[in-house]
């Protein structure tokens, strides 16, 4: 992971020092701000002809970048950055067939980053007087359903996990499925978190809150207690352990589940560890879990985010237009077929 404490300029290593300590940001957080923002700054020393034309974007230096730089910076250079990411962006620079052109999510998210460093400047540290981007709009971002598994599919996919670490990958693949967990929240978990009826998850933010258990978690995790009871523990507070006995990584999670899916005959490119979460908060909708206590158990600051699933599963919408008092009434009146024939007169 990149250090902006080294890489950034005082004026950007100070907005990063602020969301690391007073926002609360965790790292990998920090870390995108930081990456959004580097390149960004280097696309505006390049464009303004401040380094050799010849020089590659990554090897841009942005240590020099001060208050009298961003001072400049307009709308123009902004939808000039925004077309540079629309168009000529590399999408994934290990893939084998280059494409260009970031996602439209990709790029909103690129400029709520920039949108935040210039209103912690402005309105924050009072470094500049006036916000030269107040009225940027953020690309417009296709609506899309999120990917989940049918009951079915996770049921099968459970059923799928085996090998040494059972125990372990089922736990996981369990908490994934009842709970709705991030993937950080499963790494992240510790012994002193779990207890008999629930879970105390550190979510984003630092935000904590209580996760409660249903029988199959209870179960699968007793059984990996057991198990893990008797590894020799590095890192002895982490809950999942690797095979190397300190914290289960990301990557490492990442990996099993892909595994694990493959393994059931699902697609493992279409699903992932997130599309696990989905599952999660599908299943509990559809089967009468309410919006707002969703938004709680799956940690959303704020319920826009946790209303996308009810457009997910529809049969709430059709049981709801069922129920109607009118639903089986027929009144269209019949047509007196005597009454419509004219008389002779």
């Amino acid at each position: 992971m990149n250090d902006y404490r080294t890489e950034s300029p005082p004026i950007l290593r100070d907005f990063l020092t602020y969301h690391e300590t007073i926002r609360g940001h965790s790292g990998a957080t920090v870390n995108e701000y930081f990456l959004d923002l580097r390149n960004f700054l280097r696309y505006l020393k390049v464009t303004r002809n401040l380094v050799p034309r010849d020089t590659v974007l990554e090897d841009v230096p942005i240590l020099d970048i001060d208050a009298e730089f961003l001072q400049q910076v307009t709308l123009i250079e902004i939808y000039e950055y925004l077309a540079y990411l629309s168009r000529d962006r590399v999408k994934n620079k290990q893939a084998e067939d280059t494409q260009y052109g970031l996602t439209a999510s990709s790029r909103a998210r690129k400029i709520a980053s920039i949108r935040s460093f210039f209103k912690y400047l402005t309105v924050k540290a009072h470094i500049l007087e006036e916000n030269p981007i107040a009225d940027l709009d953020s690309p417009k971002i296709p609506k899309t359903l999120p990917r989940y598994l049918t009951l079915e599919e996770s049921q099968q996919l459970l059923l799928t996990v085996d090998g040494k670490n059972k125990a372990r990958d089922y736990c996981i693949i369990c908490l994934f499925l009842n709970c709705g967990l991030r993937i950080s929240e499963i790494v992240g978990l510790n012994l002193s978190d779990i207890r008999p009826d629930h879970l105390r998850i550190m979510g984003k933010g630092s935000k904590e809150r209580t996760v409660y258990l249903n029988d199959a978690c209870v179960e699968a995790i007793n059984d990996y207690i057991l198990v893990r009871s008797n590894i020799a523990a590095i890192d002895k507070n982490a809950f999942f352990l690797s095979t190397r006995r300190t914290r289960m990584s990301t990557d490492a999670v990442h990996a099993m589940v892909k595994k694990t899916l493959k393994k059931a005959g699902l697609d493992a490119e279409k699903y992932s560890s997130h599309k696990l979460r989905h599952t999660a908060a599908t299943l509990m909708l559809s089967s009468g879990v309410d919006v707002r206590t969703l938004q709680e158990v799956l940690g959303h600051e704020n319920l826009n985010t946790t209303q996308i699933y009810t457009h997910v599963d529809n049969s709430g919408l059709r049981i709801a237009a069922a129920s109607n008092p009118l639903a089986n009434f027929h009144g269209k009146a019949e047509t007196n077929h005597d009454e419509d024939k004219t008389e002779p007169s």
